[in-house]
């Protein structure tokens, strides 16, 4: 389950550092500006959504259990 986690997350932070790429080079030398830094960031939020819809239903299936705040 942590591995699955680990890796939405990883996945999260390339789909943001690919829509960073895309905003620093697109629009260059009279270079057309195009979608990716579009395509990137709505991967990223599908990643968002999907990873906690995973986290939910993980909960509710008894896969993951919470551990609480130690008093």
């Amino acid at each position: 389950m942590k591995i699955i986690i680990t890796f939405a997350l990883l996945a999260i932070i390339v789909a943001l550092a690919l829509a960073g790429r895309a905003l620093l080079k697109d629009g260059r030398d009279g270079a057309p500006k195009s979608n990716r830094m579009l395509h990137a960031l709505a991967l990223r939020v599908a990643l968002s959504v999907g990873l906690f819809v995973f986290i939910l239903i993980s909960y509710k299936m008894g896969w993951i259990q919470p551990t609480g705040i130690p008093l």
